[in-house]
């Protein structure tokens, strides 16, 4: 998905509390809403999937923020240690500081703000979502691993769509026990044959298909949605 002339692309140093990090900020003329990606373990802001998604994204009119959540340095000890990836409350703490920078931004503090997250990113969105529950207004979650912010999944306010492979069966079941535990307008979608990556021929594009629906629906509601809950195989 390319960019249009009318989109105000930028690199920007994201404020998380005393750390800046790295971030890609793009946002297309007349966007009223603005999705901010949680990357997986061991993946960045240059993640291809989350681009392609983000790319569809900001077709469908919003904005996005794709930003490292974690330091350089930080990084290079976590290629060695593999243990800040998963360190869940560390990474919440940064996508709550992102969301408290873009509602300070001049350029973006009047957006509804979302977040997309995969993996174990999306553990770290639905921790950030439960701890600004005035704030968020939609999560979506692709192959994600909710088991890991089991504790906040009662408090998250926000309309939360679970994504999840049809052949990824381990995160099947997880995706299952995380969606009876939420209390809020959500949804659980398989995408038939694909695994973990979305690696199969469709699969990415369904994930971003779906994430773009349910982004632009919620995206600019202004009052708490009430609870219902899905199941769909597409």
């Amino acid at each position: 998905m390319d960019d249009t002339a009318q989109a105000t692309t930028k690199e920007v140093p994201v404020q998380a509390g005393e750390v800046a990090l790295e971030g890609n900020l793009v946002i297309p003329e007349g966007a009223r809403g603005i999705v901010v990606f949680a990357h997986g373990s061991g993946s960045g802001r240059l993640s291809p999937r989350n681009r392609y998604v983000a790319g569809v994204l900001r077709d469908a009119g919003l904005a996005t923020l794709l930003f490292d959540l974690l330091t350089r340095a930080e990084e290079a000890i976590d290629m060695q240690t593999a243990h800040l990836r998963f360190d869940i409350k560390l990474l919440a703490w940064r996508l709550a500081g992102a969301t408290d920078w873009l509602r300070t931004n001049r350029e973006t503090r009047d957006l509804a703000i979302g977040y997309f997250g995969a993996s174990t990113g999306a553990a770290a969105a639905l921790v950030a979502a439960a701890e600004r529950p005035e704030v968020v207004k939609a999560v979506v979650s692709r192959g994600g691993r909710p088991d890991l912010a089991d504790p906040a999944l009662p408090q998250v306010r926000a309309p939360t769509l679970l994504i999840v492979g049809g052949r990824d069966y381990p995160v099947i079941t997880m995706n299952n026990n995380a969606l009876a535990k939420l209390k809020v307008e959500k949804q659980l979608a398989i995408v038939p044959g694909a695994t973990h990556l979305f690696e199969e021929p469709g699969a990415l594009e369904k994930v971003a298909q779906l994430a773009a629906e349910w982004f632009v629906r919620f995206l600019d509601v202004k009052q708490p949605s009430p609870v219902t809950q899905t199941t769909r195989r597409d």
